[in-house]
């Protein structure tokens, strides 16, 4: 098994949803993240952390509140924001972050 921070320091960027079962907005943005997943495959990964369950690595990079967005790339963070967003704006804020 991986750990957290070999699955955020390859050379494939990585998307990390900080989220919680028992969070609304989580909620509502799952199914624009997952079309953002399906239109970004082979560019970047998009992986699932619940606060609850991994309190260490909430408690690493800070969260505060969910759900909160952060992408990494070879480990280093790229890109974060805290709030639920909608497929336009994940395109639109996380796609000029990409390495080329």
């Amino acid at each position: 098994m991986s750990s957290f921070q070999d699955l955020i320091s390859g050379e494939t960027p990585v998307l990390v949803d900080f989220f919680a079962e028992w969070c609304g907005p989580c909620k509502m943005m799952a199914p624009a993240l997952q079309a953002f997943a399906q239109e970004q495959a082979g560019k970047l990964k998009v992986i699932k952390v619940d606060v609850d369950k991994n309190p260490a690595a909430a408690a690493q990079f800070q969260i505060s509140g969910v759900p909160t967005l952060i992408l990494f790339h070879q480990g280093k963070m790229l890109w974060r924001k805290s709030g639920a967003l909608p497929l336009h704006l994940l395109n639109q804020e996380i796609l000029p972050q990409l390495p080329v």
